[in-house]
């Protein structure tokens, strides 16, 4: 069954609406997210979401409603490897933590872009050709075993990338409130907010090329893989807030997002001999997230006590 272009049309707006209202809150507070207020918001894009599962239960059928619950976990489960990546930019570039939340904000719109053109080829791929769920199922073991063996890049000034921005368009040397561009002498130049922005939409298109495949194995109905995406972009920039100062805790969670990417990749792989259901995928990433975040905590618990006593 089709979706329906209205339907099409009322996600955007909502989206919209979305980031629209949280520019202007933004621009009102003048200053970062405690975790009390990152903490509600990040419930409340939760909410959202499963709100818009009742939706899609109601408008699509049940079984299109748990194929984005599905898709929406394993979206945002992979998005805190986005937090990671993102607390190591700021960093390196000594982001203040005012201007973090609009670089967060507009990398969004660009992951909107990025990321509709991303899913309509995988989608047209394997419509047109079903031997690349299997390409994409090898794919995604592979990512997983590296990400549990790799460190992250840090170096992020130094790259191929960035070098040529610095090449094509001036930059001022600091830091401009939260501008992106500002006028000096008459001349346009480029702020190293701008820069930090370019690095994260690059680092999103390169997290996009792990993780839309990843939905594939759950369902290849576009609007779905697409919207499921969405809204777990749309609660990361207030989970990157509730998350940055609480990485160090995390010890393993990049090895249960490993595992769940090589779950997912088997599932793709073995899906005309052994299929899977995808309530069992839902429980199975679930428990997986649970385990590594509750051994995490656990093995983490002395570095609270000897911070609490410092």
């Amino acid at each position: 069954m089709p979706t329906s272009i209205w339907f099409w049309i009322a996600f955007h707006l909502g989206v919209f609406i979305a980031i629209a209202v949280d520019l202007a809150s933004f621009k009102r507070r003048h200053r970062a997210l405690s975790m009390r207020a990152a903490g509600l918001r990040s419930l409340l894009w939760v909410l959202l979401s499963l709100g818009f599962s009742l939706i899609v239960s109601k408008m699509l059928g049940p079984d299109r409603a748990l194929d984005f619950l599905t898709g929406y976990l394993i979206e945002y489960s992979l998005s805190v490897d986005n937090i990671f990546v993102f607390v190591l930019i700021f960093t390196y570039f000594k982001v203040p933590p005012i201007s973090q939340h609009r670089v967060l904000v507009w990398g969004i719109v660009g992951a909107l872009i990025m990321r509709g053109i991303m899913i309509w080829l995988g989608v047209s791929l394997v419509s047109a050709f079903h031997f690349v769920l299997y390409i994409f199922g090898v794919f995604l073991i592979i990512t997983g075993i590296r990400m549990a063996f790799s460190k992250q890049q840090t170096d992020f000034g130094d790259s191929w990338f960035l070098r040529i921005c610095r090449k094509v368009m001036p930059v001022t040397r600091d830091f401009r409130g939260s501008h992106f561009t500002a006028r000096i002498d008459g001349r346009l130049m480029l702020t190293p907010l701008a820069l930090v922005l370019l690095v994260i939409d690059v680092m999103d298109l390169v997290f996009a090329v792990d993780s839309i495949p990843a939905v594939f194995a759950i369902t290849q109905d576009t609007f779905i893989v697409y919207t499921s995406n969405i809204c777990a972009i749309l609660g990361l920039r207030s989970l990157y807030f509730l998350l940055a100062n609480l990485m160090d805790r995390f010890v393993y969670l990049r090895i249960g997002l490993s595992i769940i990417l090589v779950f997912v990749g088997m599932k793709m792989i073995l899906s005309k001999i052994f299929p899977i259901p995808n309530y069992i995928s839902l429980v199975v990433i679930m428990g997986i997230l649970l385990v590594t975040i509750c051994v995490s905590i656990f093995m983490t618990r002395t570095q609270v006590t000897d911070d609490s006593r410092n």
